[in-house]
């Protein structure tokens, strides 16, 4: 299939995508090494990342009503307008206390401010902010890709739209970020804010308009709450009721749990055990890019060759085998290639699981069913931070430093191996076309 069979709808919605994963492969350099400069306690470090994924746990399920309510694209444009805003405050509060980040390229000593505490607070707000905003985003955005697609196209635009982020967000992102944070603290936030705003305009441009569900219930007697929970309860039903969404959905929740325990405190092992510095830090940021873009590309093809069910129990297998290497490695281009195969595993579970998921689950429901499916799969991420910053603590009083920092690595593949045995048989490619058949 030629990709000029894609529309330019989809053309402008990747752009937009693409523009605000660079931002965010910026950030996501950026806002670690920061934390890494205020403060070296693991658990800390979590509970700043645990704060911007906390909002998948509190409003995914909410989000999904809102985006089968309102026009998607609305919502997406909003978001992000919001995101760019909240980092634009983050960046103008950092410039205020430039002065502090003298030695920002060696995170030991890189702050000599008194602020800390209070630039701590403000990261831990902003990131909650610009979690609850993106949980939002991303659920219409997901949800809006099948209004401009159509269905027989939408692995190859997934698959495509998987390369686009993985490149921007793990590759020219991290290698952006670095170089921006080698030159002050504020300005990789500044980009992050530009790329925001840039997002919004390119989805405003966009013809397609977002599905809303109509309310048909304007004469009943129920109040606006009440429509509201029995929308949202309509959502989790369908979703409770389907034979392979529902463990499919609590199983990736297992393994975004085992995901963010064992990189919780990522930006102090690969400073402490890899050793690695801030520019070393982007070059590795590139495996995860690599993985990424190969997954996106190749993951179609390969799954069109050995099937959606096989896709899936080799992904199944990869992640806890994967884990636990990594817990041995001293050696940072070691570790470069784990993550590779580690993203491109990632990728390839995502296109086969995201298509499955907008060719069966009906247009009028599918933001509320895709908001309870990330509910239990993205809900658990902020508990597997906290797990695995406690872990990294806890044990430092009794074993090293270093292996402290190793340990949440070997918990998640022994955890991970146990949802792989747990899950063998559930996701044959014979029970996924049984399920496209019937929807």
């Amino acid at each position: 299939m030629s990709s000029l069979k894609l529309p330019r709808d989809y053309w402008k919605l990747w752009t937009a995508d693409t523009v605000s994963n660079l931002g965010n492969g910026v950030s996501a350099i950026a806002f670690p090494w920061l934390a890494s400069a205020l403060t070296r306690s693991p658990l800390t470090i979590a509970i700043v990342g645990l704060m911007s994924q906390l909002p998948w746990l509190l409003f995914t399920l909410p989000a999904g009503v809102i985006t089968d309510r309102f026009d998607r694209k609305r919502i997406i444009i909003a978001t992000d307008l919001v995101r760019g805003a909240i980092t634009l405050i983050a960046c103008a509060i950092l410039f205020a206390h430039r002065s502090s980040f003298l030695h920002i390229k060696d995170p030991t000593h890189g702050y000599t401010g008194s602020s800390g505490p209070f630039l701590i607070g403000m990261m831990i707000v902003a990131t909650f902010i610009l979690g609850s905003a993106e949980v939002l985003g991303n659920n219409s955005a997901q949800t809006f890709l099948p209004d401009v697609v159509e269905e027989k196209f939408l692995q190859k635009a997934n698959g495509q739209m998987a390369s686009a982020e993985s490149i921007a967000n793990q590759f020219a992102g991290p290698a952006l970020g670095s170089l921006l944070l080698g030159i002050s603290i504020y300005i990789p936030f500044l980009f992050d804010a530009g790329s925001f705003f840039a997002s919004a305009a390119l989805i405003a441009l966009i013809t397609s308009q977002g599905v809303k569900i109509v309310n048909d219930r304007k004469g009943s007697s129920e109040s606006a709450s009440q429509l509201f929970t029995n929308e949202l309860k309509e959502g989790f039903r369908w979703l409770m009721s389907h034979r392979i969404l529902r463990p499919m959905a609590f199983t990736l929740g297992s393994l975004n749990f085992i995901s963010s325990m064992a990189l919780a405190s990522y930006i102090l092992f690969a400073q402490e055990v890899l050793h690695v510095s801030i520019f070393v830090m982007a070059v590795l940021g590139t495996a995860g890019a690599f993985g990424g873009l190969v997954g996106g590309i190749a993951g179609p093809i390969l799954i069109a060759r050995i099937g959606e069910g096989t896709t899936l129990t080799i992904a199944l297998i990869s992640f806890p085998t994967l884990f636990l290497l990594g817990s041995t490695v001293t050696r940072w281009y070691i570790f470069y290639i784990l993550v590779f195969l580690e993203m491109f595993t990632a990728v390839i579970w995502n296109i086969v699981t995201v298509s499955f998921r907008q060719t069966i689950i009906p247009s009028e429901l599918l933001g509320r069913v895709n908001s309870g499916y990330r509910f239990f799969g993205w809900g658990s991420m902020p508990l597997g931070s906290l797990s695995g910053g406690l872990i990294t603590t806890v044990s430092a009083h009794y074993i090293s430093r270093e292996y402290s920092l190793r340990l949440p690595f070997v918990v998640a593949g022994v955890i991970g191996l146990g949802v792989f045995l747990a899950t063998r048989g559930r996701f044959t490619s014979e029970r996924l076309e049984s399920a496209k058949s019937s929807a």
